[in-house]
């Protein structure tokens, strides 16, 4: 555990030995570092993040092994309850290439690592490598938080994104099912998925989206005249209506929703007034808590 826990604040380079620079060296990597496994033995995780693999990336990788075979080790751990076999920590897209090429055996690297490591790591590699969309690696975000007890702050650590990034990632997962199919197939990007998060009909806007083909720019431009359509909302005692804020108010607003991962509004009137926290899951809220709960109300900048 304590190996795999090392490793994931510096990517895979880390488990995987020197490996790679090995390789790249033509340097033999260690015998306890890899080994050539029977291909019958290595079984997929469950509970890989990651389920699109995109056909014409799968064609292109079978034929680089076909051609030169398989130039990295994928990692592998005991496969829980299958004496003898091997479950993929990271490769899978390799093992699956290797599959259609009719490769009888993959090189592995074999490391004893528990659920948690082993989610982390599948995380890590695919955010790290753009592989995943959104919906796979919110679920995988939700998943460590969940599982495991992670905190926001902590997956951030782990994955190497800012909390916010987390935070608003996670957030894609109160949008309507239909919308999140949309997500991850590509249809919506995340940029869209964002700006229509805090709509009232987020469906019909990315049916809208889709079918006039409207870019991220666009899409929060759909946004904001459907929310500017709505009824207004009664105004506050003293709060001037459809007042501008100022550049300073702005500015300070996204300071704020950088460092909470949530939207923020700050509300002036005359040097009182109120600030809202705009969350969009009870794990928002839960993650709020807890970081007022823990530093006491002094809000940590480092997110």
């Amino acid at each position: 555990m304590a190996e795999g826990r090392r490793g994931l604040g510096r990517g895979l380079s880390a488990l995987l030995g020197e490996t790679e620079a090995e390789m790249a060296e033509g340097v033999a990597a260690p015998a306890r570092a890899a080994q050539e496994t029977p291909i019958e033995l290595i079984v997929r995780n469950p509970d890989q993040p990651r389920r699109q693999f995109g056909e014409a990336d799968l064609v292109e990788l079978a034929d680089s092994i076909r051609e030169k075979g398989v130039l990295l080790p994928i990692l592998v751990r005991p496969a829980p309850g299958l004496p003898g076999q091997f479950q993929i920590v990271a490769g899978e897209r390799r093992w699956r290439a290797a599959q259609r090429v009719g490769l009888k055996t993959l090189p592995v690297i074999v490391r004893e690592l528990d659920d948690l490591a082993v989610l982390e790591i599948a995380i890590i590699e695919n955010v790290q490598r753009a592989d995943l969309n959104a919906i796979e690696e919110a679920l995988g975000y939700k998943a460590l938080i969940e599982r495991f007890g992670r905190t926001q702050d902590a997956v951030a650590q782990t994955v190497g994104k800012s909390r916010s990034h987390v935070a608003n990632v996670l957030r894609l997962l109160g949008l309507p099912q239909e919308v999140q199919d949309l997500l991850a197939s590509g249809q919506l990007s995340a940029g869209h998925a964002r700006a229509i998060a805090s709509t009232k009909d987020p469906l019909r806007l990315a049916h809208q989206i889709v079918a006039e083909g409207l870019s991220v720019r666009a899409a929060e431009a759909l946004a904001r005249k459907t929310t500017e359509g709505n009824p207004p909302k009664p105004v506050i005692k003293g709060q001037t209506r459809g007042a501008v804020k100022d550049a300073d108010t702005r500015a300070l607003e996204s300071d704020l929703s950088e460092v909470l991962g949530l939207e923020v509004e700050i509300m002036d009137r005359g040097g009182e007034g109120e600030v809202r926290l705009h969350y969009a899951t009870l794990e928002q809220l839960d993650d709020l808590c807890r970081r007022l709960t823990r530093t006491g109300g002094h809000m940590d900048a480092e997110g």
